[in-house]
């Protein structure tokens, strides 16, 4: 996919509604609140090479830094956001909103910007957390303030 197809997904997801209930969608899957589309996934790394799984997840930072420009070029300067301290906030039980708490849980960084029309927030992201799990690029949409 593109770079203009990323943002068209993304677009797409910041006019969509909510679903009321956690579940999969046409992009990805959603909740109340939120929306995630896997903008881009691995294939074959769930247990593969961990020079493979470095580079995949190289490149997939360098596409997300991609769409976050063009993104800072509508919205101003994203937040750049490491997600160490909401994980750590989590385990201590603090109650941390979705869906963040998932966030938390498959990326190191995130880019978070408020959309202009919308309001809403909407984060880039590589979940490359999980070395049992696919890399992906995903891009969330959701109406819950950062922590």
């Amino acid at each position: 996919m593109t770079i203009e197809q990323h943002l068209a997904t993304i677009d797409l997801l910041c006019a969509r509604d909510f679903p009321e209930q956690r579940g999969g969608s046409d992009v990805g899957f959603g909740g109340p609140g939120f929306h995630v589309a896997e903008l881009a996934t691995s294939v074959g790394l769930r247990s593969g090479d961990g020079a493979a799984r470095e580079r995949t997840a190289e490149d997939f930072d360098a596409w997300k830094e991609s769409i976050a420009r063009r993104l800072d070029d509508r919205w101003g300067p994203g937040q750049r956001s490491g997600l160490l301290a909401v994980s750590v906030r989590g385990e201590r039980g603090e109650e941390i909103p979705e869906p963040w708490a998932m966030l938390s849980d498959l990326v190191h960084e995130l880019c978070v910007w408020q959309a202009e029309v919308t309001g809403r927030w909407v984060a880039l992201g590589v979940a490359e957390r999980d070395e049992t799990d696919e890399i992906r690029l995903i891009a969330v949409v959701t109406d819950t303030d950062p922590p």
